[in-house]
C-alpha cells in the first residue's frame, strides 16, 4: 500500500480513536500495527488467514518488527527518562509542603502596595516554580489553591485572576527544567542542556510579556485589580525598600560564609591544589579566592549592622526568608546542571533530595508526604510512559513506512516560501494541541517536522539574525514548547483549564475559566511571533 494512503488511514484512525474516548497510548499503538499491516503484509487485510505467511508475521521479531522494537527499547531506556519521574516527584513534594506557600506570602509582602500586585507575585511565584521542577498541573493547582482566593478576596476582576495562574502556571513548559524540552531532546537525538540554555531567553520573555499585560491592563482599568486597604502599622516603600536591601546584605554574608567553607575544605582536602593559581576551573572555588569571598562576607556584616541596623535586618529576614528555599533548589537543579557537576537525572535527583530535606527541617516531613508524593509521581509517570510507547511505537512504524519522506516532498514540493511553510506547521501545531497531549505531538509530529525544518533554506528562517545550521533543531524545539504553551490554553481540551477547575471555587464554570484565557493566548501567540521573527534569540546564551 502507498504511503499516501497509509497518511490518510493514519490521520483518520487518530482521530475517530480519540473521538470514541479511546486513551492516546493504546490509540497509537492500534495505528502502528495497522500501519505495519497495510505497508509490509497488506494481504493479512483481506485474508488473516494468511497469517504467518507474509513479511511480518512469516518470522516474528526479525526486519521490520525488529526494528520497531528496537526503536522502542532505545526510547525507554534512555538514562535521561529517569529524570522525568524524579522531576514529578519533586513537584509532588513541592506542592505537598508548606514551601510554596511560604514563597507566595514573602512575594506579596514585597509587592501587595503595587497595582496589580498580587497577580504579579503569582506570575513571580510560577517562574519560581518553573525553574524548580517544570510540572504544569501541579503549578496550576497550586496557584489556585494559594492564590486565586486571595485575589477574589481582593477584588480582582475574575477574568485576570484566571488568565494569570494558568498562563503563568503552564510557564514550565518553556523555563527549565522542563519535561517537554527533556522528551524533544530525546527524541530528535538533541543535547538537552543546549534546549534549556536556549530556552531561558524566550522563556523568561514570555513571562515578561505575562507581567507587562498585568501591569499595562491595571493601569489603564484600575478596578480590575483594586489596592488592598492600608493596615496600620505597615510600612511604607521606602521601608520596604530598607529592609529588602537589609535581606539581601544577609544572602550576602551567608552566601559569601558558605563559599569560604567550600574553598577551606577543598583547599584541605587538596582537590584545588594541583590546579594552579592560575587556572580556574572550579568556580569560587580556588584559593585566590578567599581574599574576595572574605572582603563579600565583611560587607555583608557592615551592611547589616551598621548601615541597616539589627532591627530593620531581622524584620528583613522575617518577610524575606520564605524567599530562600525556592532559590536553593533552583541552585541545585540549575547549578549543578551548569556547573557541570552532574547531569540532567543527576540533577532531578538532588533537587528532589533537596526539597525533602527542606521539609524536613521545616518539620513538614512524613510517611504521608513520600508516600502521597510517590503516587502521584507514579500515576504521571504511568499515564507518559504509556502514551511514549504508543506514540513511538506509531512514530517508528510511519517512519518505516517512509512517511516522513513522504511528507516532506510533499511540502518542499510544493514550493511555499520557508515562512509559510513553518506558519503552516505551527497552525498544525496549534490544532493538534487543541486535542492531544503535548506527549503524543512530541512523539508523533516532531519526527516528521523536523527533517523538513533542517531542509529549508537556513537563510529564509526569520527576518532579525541569522540561525546557524547546529542551532536549527535546538531553535525549533524552542518554538515547539512555546506553540504548546498555547496549547495548554486552547479549548475545547485545554488542560490548564481542567486543572484549575478542580481547585476553583463553584461559581466559575470552564466557560469562565476559558473567557479568562483568551488575552493570555494573545501574549502567548505574540512570544510565539518574536520566535518565528528573531529565531536568533535562541541562540543568545549558546
Amino acid at each position: 500500500m502507498d504511503v499516501g494512503t497509509i497518511s490518510l488511514v493514519l490521520v483518520f484512525g487518530l482521530i475517530i480513536l480519540l473521538a470514541i474516548g479511546m486513551p492516546l497510548g493504546f490509540a497509537s499503538a492500534v495505528l502502528a500495527l495497522a500501519v505495519m499491516i497495510m505497508k509490509f503484509e497488506p494481504e493479512l487485510i483481506f485474508n488473516p488467514l494468511s497469517f504467518g505467511e507474509g513479511m511480518l508475521t512469516g518470522r516474528p521479531g526479525t526486519g521490520a518488527l525488529y526494528i520497531l522494537t528496537q526503536k522502542i527499547f532505545d526510547l525507554l531506556t534512555e538514562y535521561v527518562l529517569i529524570s522525568v519521574p524524579l522531576f514529578i516527584f519533586m513537584a509532588a513534594l513541592l506542592e505537598r509542603s508548606g514551601i510554596a506557600k511560604e514563597m507566595y506570602n514573602a512575594l506579596d509582602f514585597w509587592l501587595s502596595r503595587v497595582r496589580g500586585g498580587i497577580a504579579i507575585v503569582t506570575s513571580l511565584m510560577a517562574v519560581i516554580m518553573a525553574a524548580m521542577s517544570g510540572i504544569i498541573g501541579g503549578e496550576v493547582v497550586l496557584l489556585g489553591l494559594i492564590a486565586l482566593p486571595q485575589m477574589l478576596r481582593l477584588g480582582y476582576n475574575q477574568n485576570l485572576a484566571i488568565g494569570t495562574i494558568c498562563a503563568s502556571g503552564s510557564l514550565g513548559t518553556m523555563i527549565p527544567p522542563s519535561i517537554v524540552l527533556i522528551i524533544y531532546g530525546l527524541i530528535t537525538e538533541t543535547s538537552i542542556k543546549a534546549l534549556f540554555t536556549g530556552a531561558f531567553v524566550p522563556g523568561f520573555m514570555l513571562a515578561s510579556f505575562i507581567i507587562l499585560y498585568i501591569v499595562i491592563r491595571t493601569q489603564l482599568r484600575p478596578e480590575d485589580a483594586p489596592l488592598p486597604t492600608p493596615q496600620p502599622g505597615d510600612p511604607t516603600g521606602v521601608q520596604k525598600l530598607g529592609m529588602f536591601a537589609a535581606f539581601l546584605s544577609i544572602l550576602l554574608a551567608g552566601v559569601s560564609a558558605l563559599l569560604l567553607v567550600r574553598v577551606g575544605f577543598l583547599t584541605l582536602t587538596g582537590q584545588n591544589a594541583a590546579l594552579g593559581e592560575n587556572v580556574d576551573p572550579i568556580a569560587l572555588g580556588m584559593p585566590h579566592h578567599i581574599p574576595w569571598l572574605v572582603i563579600s562576607f565583611v560587607l555583608g556584616l557592615a551592611l547589616i549592622f551598621v548601615v541597616f541596623g539589627r532591627e530593620r535586618s531581622k524584620l528583613g529576614w522575617a518577610h524575606g526568608k520564605g524567599l530562600v528555599p525556592p532559590f536553593t533548589v533552583i541552585g541545585v537543579v540549575l547549578g549543578s546542571i551548569y556547573g557541570g557537576i552532574t547531569g540532567i537525572t543527576e540533577a532531578a535527583g538532588m533537587g528532589a533530595m533537596a526539597v525533602f530535606i527542606i521539609a524536613l527541617f521545616r518539620g513538614e516531613a512524613s510517611v504521608a508526604l513520600v508516600w502521597d508524593s510517590l503516587m502521584r509521581t507514579l500515576r504521571s509517570t504511568g499515564t507518559i510512559i504509556w502514551v511514549t510507547v504508543g506514540a513511538a511505537a506509531l512514530s517508528g512504524a510511519y517512519t518505516l513506512a517512509g512517511g516522513p519522506r513522504y511528507i516532506a516532498d510533499l511540502i518542499v514540493g510544493a514550493d511555499m516560501p520557508t515562512m509559510l511553510v513553518l506558519l503552516t506547521m505551527m497552525l498544525i501545531l496549534l490544532f493538534m494541541g487543541a486535542f492531544m497531549d503535548w506527549v503524543g505531538i512530541v512523539l508523533l509530529i516532531i519526527p516528521v517536522f523536523l527533517p523538513i525544518v533542517q531542509r529549508l533554506p537556513i537563510e529564509e528562517i526569520g527576518f532579525v539574525g541569522q540561525l546557524s545550521p547546529q542551532h536549527v533543531s535546538i531553535w525549533f524545539g524552542v518554538l515547539f514548547c512555546m506553540n504548546m504553551q498555547v496549547s495548554f490554553l486552547s479549548p475545547p481540551f485545554g488542560p490548564a483549564a481542567f486543572y484549575l477547575k478542580s481547585v476553583a471555587p463553584p461559581h466559575i464554570s470552564l466557560t469562565d475559566i476559558f473567557r479568562g484565557f483568551l488575552p493570555f493566548i494573545g501574549v502567548q501567540i505574540l512570544a510565539l511571533a518574536v520566535l518565528l521573527i528573531w529565531p536568533s534569540i535562541v541562540t543568545v546564551l549558546l
